[in-house]
């Protein structure tokens, strides 16, 4: 895990002979002087400062063997209070914004994360930094009948990653989180439509359903708004728009039930699907093919 290869680089910097022991050396380590002094007097002290290599030893400790990711984090930002300036403060952050995540504390691993990537741009871990906020704010995203601001801003995470870090180990996984997240704006788009539908607003259904085709079409949702746009451009008597819209969709997806229904929609008026290449609909798949989409009939 990226986590371990941080952790793992920070300790060999420090004390590369003793490594293996640091973590249980710091572990047993007395904390009861402070406590003494404070019942002694009644009220609770200051404790001073602790080695950056023995907050943050902890922090791991409580994330790798407890899974306790709220204390873990304490422990790491401990690190960044104590000793802002040190490369154990650097290390410790990017070490808040996982611990943060694994928490579900999405917020604070944002914050953190994006203070990492301000902070150190040039660092290694910075590409790592950028996926997170994108799956924390992927992490967040609802139910398609609700607002969909959190989808947005993950997708423009996550293609912050693709476009500055596209030779990552993180690039990938975060196309293919943008592909979900992209199928979750269209199936917002196609809960709008179908409302404006059933409420026999067509031109407003055409706009929703439009969206989907031309900024989504490599979604799952493009057969199914395919189909609608036939339903409500016959339903207005734009017959040549109607035949369009379901020959697109047989000739994209000639076995989708979509077409079916498309299809007997057509012909019910007394038409065959026939694609106009002039329409927006033939010209918006022109040259793209969607990954959905089987081998057209011949």
């Amino acid at each position: 895990m990226q986590w371990r290869r941080i952790f793992t680089a920070g300790l060999n910097r420090a004390r590369p002979a003793l490594a293996p022991l640091l973590l249980l050396a710091v572990l047993v380590a007395p904390l009861g002087a402070c406590s003494n002094l404070s019942n002694l007097f009644g009220a609770e002290q200051v404790s001073p400062d602790e080695p950056p290599e023995k907050l943050y030893n902890e922090g791991v400790f409580l994330l790798d063997k407890r899974k306790d990711y709220k204390a873990a984090a304490k422990k790491f930002e401990e690190v960044e209070r104590q000793h802002p300036y040190s490369d154990w403060a650097r290390k410790a952050l990017i070490m808040v914004a996982f611990a943060r995540y694994e928490a579900k504390d999405y917020e604070d691993c944002i914050s953190a994360a994006r203070r990492f990537v301000t902070l150190h741009p040039g660092s290694p871990d910075a590409a790592y930094a950028q996926f997170l906020i994108g799956s924390a704010y992927y992490e967040q995203i609802p139910d398609v009948s609700r607002d969909q601001g959190r989808t947005e801003k993950a997708i423009a995470a996550l293609e912050e990653v693709t476009r500055k870090y596209p030779d990552s180990e993180y690039s990938l996984n975060a196309k293919r989180k943008i592909e979900v997240a992209r199928d979750q704006l269209a199936g917002k788009e196609m809960v709008t439509g179908r409302y404006y539908l059933n409420r026999k607003d067509f031109t407003g259904a055409i706009n929703r359903f439009k969206i989907v085709v031309t900024q989504y079409q490599t979604t799952r949702h493009v057969e199914e708004a395919l189909m609608r746009l036939s339903e409500a451009y016959m339903a207005l008597g734009v017959v040549t728009e109607a035949q369009t819209a379901a020959a697109v969709l047989g000739h994209n997806f000639p076995d989708s039930p979509w077409y079916a229904d498309s299809y007997k929609l057509v012909k019910a008026g007394g038409f065959e699907p026939t694609e106009n290449r002039g329409s927006w609909i033939s010209r918006a798949f022109a040259g793209i093919k969607s990954p959905f989409a089987t081998s057209s009939k011949s």
